[in-house]
């Protein structure tokens, strides 16, 4: 099971190829091949999710690692430009926070909608379909491969952005948090922009669309956004990790702010995630 889903999960083709002028969801719709699906056991869903999340990833370093290049020298560039408007204080911490969640924005955002909505397009959830994989599986996996897959970019990111404006680094250690809970949120708004998207380039769109609001709303100070621009602002799910990221460079952190910053953050990644696997199951099924 696991060397099947890897092989699909990779190439976005099926590990076995169909019998000739069959598609996989012409084997679904036959009679015959529906009641032996139907008879076949389900995999599991964490030893599926290992399994998409390790081809996944594999993947990523594969056909990424330039866009992750891409993604934190732009954020590095993006505080190299502020720093000569911004000279310190809340408004320093609030443009290396945003600056560093945003290359979570770029990838588990804008690259997760771009391949869902390739992958959509392409015929590749027809493959998926025909897997006993869960559909939540396969959701989950590729978000988590991608939102591990920005970890060093973000890391190089905040360390550039503390020394660059002098903001301490003893509680950089929040990462921890923040990597995973706001790639999980981002990857599922990027994954459900992909899934609903009904042509591939306007999932690309969607996606640079969002990475753009991760930007402008995430990385710009709170207080120098109009108040209509700030509802906008905490509508996006990112936000709330960049908060904790931010409160975190104080040098005494209300750590309760900070856990609730978190815990608003996580869910909203579980929601997203839900409507992304919800996406997919309606879009797989199509």
């Amino acid at each position: 099971m696991t060397s099947i889903v890897s092989a699909e999960a990779v190439s976005g083709q099926p590990a076995h190829s169909q019998p000739s002028g069959r598609t996989g969801r012409d084997v679904f719709t036959d009679g015959r091949s529906t009641q032996a699906a139907e008879l076949a056991p389900r995999a599991r869903l964490f030893p599926s999710l290992a399994a998409v999340y390790r081809a996944q990833l594999s993947r990523a370093r594969v056909a990424r690692i330039p866009l992750l290049f891409v993604a934190t020298f732009q954020s590095v560039g993006i505080m190299v430009l502020m720093r000569g408007v911004v000279d310190g204080g809340s408004e320093a911490r609030a443009v290396v926070a945003g600056s560093t969640v945003l290359v979570v924005a770029f990838v588990a955002l804008n690259l997760l909608a771009q391949y869902f909505g390739q992958l959509r397009a392409g015929g590749g959830l027809d493959h998926y379909a025909t897997l006993p994989v869960p559909p939540a599986a396969v959701v989950l996996g590729a978000a988590g491969a991608y939102a591990s897959f920005t970890v060093p970019g973000t890391i190089v990111t905040a360390v550039t952005g503390s020394v660059l404006f002098g903001l301490p680094m003893t509680h950089l250690w929040v990462l921890v948090a923040v990597i995973p809970l706001s790639g999980a949120a981002l990857s599922g708004l990027g994954a459900a922009l992909g899934l609903l998207a009904p042509r591939q380039e306007l999932a690309t769109l969607l996606g640079q669309l969002g990475m753009s609001a991760a930007l402008l709303l995430g990385v710009l100070p709170a207080n120098r956004l109009p108040e209509p621009i700030g509802w906008a602002r905490d509508l996006l799910p990112s936000t709330y990790g960049v908060e904790a990221l931010a409160r975190s460079f104080d040098a005494h952190p209300d750590w309760a702010v900070v856990t609730l910053d978190l815990a608003v953050c996580a869910v909203v990644g579980v929601l997203s995630l839900a409507v992304a696997a919800w996406a997919y199951r309606r879009a797989a099924v199509r």
